[in-house]
């Protein structure tokens, strides 16, 4: 498997999960290999840890590998891999939407756990990803990749990984077909809006009043669908 370094410009996560897919889809790379460590990765790529660990991440709720803690990540049987939703799919209007439909009870009820049960690591975590969306980066590539860690933290931080498998990969398919499609100037001029919902929703979160997260959720995902201009049925 060889790995060059991917073009700023494209979405790093997707190319370079898209990258190993290949080489695992065309059996460079078989059942049961250890994949490169992050640190060489990363390095060989010219891409930062983060940008690698949520490459993995599309991987691995993509069933093409599992990661074992404190081990690293492997590639899957074939028989263990689980159902994809190709990109070029989300380029039609409808199916876009029917997907964020699907995201916005799971995102609500993952808030809403969140609170309940989040540990101070898991507050961190939310924390780290708010500071690189609010920082010089914001909305780049390297923002972006943010903005779906945020919602990744949010998820494990239920403490039920099965959110954490269905948001993981529902808000990554989300988060690439806006990212394809996304106007520099337009983000510009919401960034600052959507900064403050996700510092209103890490607020309710921490203050573990589950009620107070699924609204403050449920207000960020309708403005979100709203900057989309999306129409979203009961609610």
């Amino acid at each position: 498997m060889e790995f060059g370094h991917i073009r700023r410009s494209e979405h790093l996560p997707a190319r370079i999960a898209s990258q190993i897919a290949r080489d695992i889809t065309e059996g460079r790379m078989r059942p049961g290999e250890k994949l490169p460590t992050e640190h060489f990765l990363a390095k060989a790529l010219g891409v930062s840890r983060t940008v690698v660990r949520e490459a993995i991440a599309q991987l691995r709720n993509e069933g093409l590998v599992e990661t074992r803690q404190g081990v690293g990540a492997f590639v899957t049987e074939s028989h263990a891999r689980q159902i994809r939703i190709e990109q070029d799919d989300l380029a039609d209007r409808q199916s876009f939407r029917d997907l964020f439909q699907l995201r916005v009870p799971l995102e609500i009820e993952a808030a809403g756990l969140a609170a309940l049960h989040h540990t101070a690591d898991d507050l961190a975590r939310i924390d780290e990803a708010l500071a690189s969306m609010s920082g010089g980066e914001k909305w780049t590539a390297e923002g972006i990749v943010a903005d779906l860690a945020f919602h990744r933290a949010i998820a494990a931080a239920t403490g039920n990984e099965y959110f954490s498998v269905f948001i993981g990969f529902i808000a990554e398919r989300i988060s690439l077909a806006i990212s394809a499609a996304r106007s520099t100037a337009v983000l510009e001029e919401i960034v600052e809006v959507t900064i403050e919902e996700h510092v209103v929703l890490r607020d309710a979160i921490a203050s573990r009043d589950p009620k107070r997260a699924r609204e403050a959720m449920k207000m960020h995902l309708l403005g979100a669908a709203r900057r989309l201009d999306l129409t979203l049925e009961a609610y």
